[in-house]
């Protein structure tokens, strides 16, 4: 299961107990915010596409959406999320629990500058009912991520 690859990958760094199982699911923005009792921006989102060929996640704020125009210019082509059934095969995780931990090895980790507003994001866990509290610093610092990118605007409405 997804979980537990999750929690020995922050077994490691003696951290596997700050990964939050919750009674409910986590599986949208809406539901983990309101399971977590944050607002929705602060669900640090995994966005699963290809790119060349290679998989690769984009970690993004809960408000946000993916720009086409912005995506384009930084990746060279337009975006194409992986259908439901490639998510866990390409990524590791199913959908609803992506996140950038304990991925499979090849798989690219880019960081959405919608995240820099905030001190602390909640993304999943390797379920549809976890999550973990993490600081900005110790994002970059466990999902072994690429680089900062901008690829996302706000959401309207």
């Amino acid at each position: 299961m997804s979980i537990e690859r999750v929690k020995a990958y922050f077994k490691k760094y003696n951290m596997e107990q700050r990964i939050i199982e919750l009674q409910e699911s986590s599986a949208t923005v809406e539901l983990a915010a309101q399971a977590l009792g944050c607002e929705p921006a602060r669900i640090a989102k995994s966005l699963s596409f290809m790119v060349a060929d290679k998989p690769v996640l984009v970690i993004c704020a809960g408000d946000v959406k993916v720009d086409n125009a912005k995506y384009k210019a930084k990746f060279g082509m337009k975006a194409k999320m992986l259908a439901p059934d490639e998510v866990e095969n390409l990524i590791g995780h199913a959908i609803g629990g992506v996140c950038p931990f304990g991925i499979k090895e090849g798989v690219s980790v880019y960081l959405d500058e919608s995240l820099k507003r905030f001190t602390t994001v909640f993304p999943a866990c390797g379920s549809g009912n976890s999550a973990i509290e993490l600081t900005i610093p110790e994002l970059e610092q466990y999902s072994g991520y690429t680089e900062w990118i901008d690829v996302c605007k706000l959401r309207e409405g």
